[in-house]
């Protein structure tokens, strides 16, 4: 009998140690909440107690950006999970195993571990994670540039997220289809995304995280600025940085200096979008967000152009043409190949001018960017569109 009481109060003593990080990681002692959890994972005898404080670990390295140390606890979580031999818990944790290699822009492991979590139906979980599994691959498809497959998923998360009535899931995909619509230019739907992501925080998340304000708020300054609307996409972006600042997201504080960089860009202030620009750089490559970077690249390329330095402006496209390639996004390779033909053909290099045209279109093909109606192209720009059943798009005349 002893011996059983000994291990309930194992149990109950790690309820309350994770209890208690929780506790210190809301108040934003995010330091003294991991030392606690690390310290419940080297001490608990309790396999469904250290399952959960390995979900806290992800949770947490995942908002300051630390995905090596996210996925390295997220392969912890699934020898734990078969130890449990539940599989609710080993649905949890390949969605986890799936969101880091999501974070890391491994996005072929993503959307294998999805389809993982997928395969797994019957479990009680899978009701409630089916549309973050949905989401977790709508991004990677996303960043693949694999556009029908994005928004298929993206909408069978939103479907899941109302049969569900679950306004946070809603909330994060609105986000998504924001940036989707960023994508191929129809920045109307960008911005009704995630003015309808600040809707929901307003309207139900007085006890949710801050930082869904502050994705929303992220979201909505670069439909903004791709509108034209510099002083709204200030504001936002503003505001979205004060909250990244507050909480210590490394990942979203990379966003918005990106975003301020490209704002003072479109106000054609160069000197002050560069610094903006290396801040941005300098974490995206700490937390290792390589799509990030590439965008980096691209808007330091864009201000060289601006200031007529040609060969400045090839040296940036060459490193982002380098990190497009490795991870397979083709809409990265098609906005480098879009500008290096404008500098060749300002140049009167026309042989290798001939050469990113043809780049330019192979790319374009790649990705069905075409209008199912007039057989246009897709994502030149800003256009008003609309999506088939197949999610085919075609141009909203």
């Amino acid at each position: 009998m002893r011996l059983f009481g000994a291990k309930e109060m194992g149990q109950d003593q790690t309820k309350q140690q994770i209890e208690k990080g929780l506790q210190l990681y809301q108040s934003n002692q995010t330091e003294k909440a991991l030392q606690v959890w690390m310290r419940v994972l080297e001490k608990t005898t309790d396999p469904a107690g250290r399952f959960r404080v390995l979900g806290c670990l992800i949770t947490a390295h995942s908002e300051m950006g630390r995905y090596k140390d996210m996925l390295k606890f997220a392969v912890v979580q699934i020898d734990t999970a078969r130890e449990l031999e539940d599989p609710d818990y080993l649905m949890e944790s390949y969605l986890n195993l799936a969101r880091s290699n999501e974070k890391l822009c491994e996005f072929q492991k993503t959307i294998s571990y999805c389809k993982t979590c997928l395969n797994m139906q019957g479990t009680t979980v899978s009701l409630q994670l089916n549309g973050q599994v949905s989401l977790s691959m709508g991004n990677a498809f996303l960043g693949l540039s694999i556009f029908q497959k994005a928004l298929e998923c993206f909408e069978k998360a939103l479907r899941y997220a109302h049969n569900n009535d679950d306004k946070m899931l809603e909330c994060r995909v609105c986000c998504s289809l924001g940036s989707f619509y960023t994508q191929i230019k129809d920045y109307e739907k960008a911005l009704f995304f995630p003015c309808k992501a600040a809707e929901l925080v307003n309207d139900y998340g007085k006890g949710w995280s801050l930082k869904y304000r502050a994705m929303s708020q992220y979201h909505m300054a670069v439909a903004y600025r791709k509108l034209g609307h510099l002083a709204d996409a200030m504001e936002c972006c503003e505001e979205s940085m004060k909250i990244a600042l507050q909480h210590g997201d490394r990942p979203l504080q990379a966003l918005c200096l990106l975003c301020f960089a490209d704002i003072h860009r479109s106000r054609a202030d160069i000197q002050t979008a560069f610094p903006r620009y290396d801040s941005s750089m300098s974490i995206m490559t700490e937390i290792g967000n390589r799509l990030g970077q590439i965008q980096v690249l691209l808007g330091v390329a864009k201000c060289w152009m601006i200031k007529k330095e040609l060969d400045k402006a090839l040296e940036g496209i060459e490193k982002a043409q380098e990190l497009a390639e490795g991870l397979g996004n083709k809409l990265g390779l098609l906005k480098l190949h879009c500008l290096c033909e404008g500098i060749y053909r300002t140049k009167g290099q026309q042989r290798e001018l001939r050469d990113h045209v043809v780049k330019f279109h192979e790319c374009v093909e790649e990705m069905e960017l075409y209008c199912g109606m007039c057989g246009e192209s897709i994502g030149e720009k800003n256009n008003q569109l609309q999506a088939l059943p197949c999610s085919h798009f075609f141009h909203l005349k």
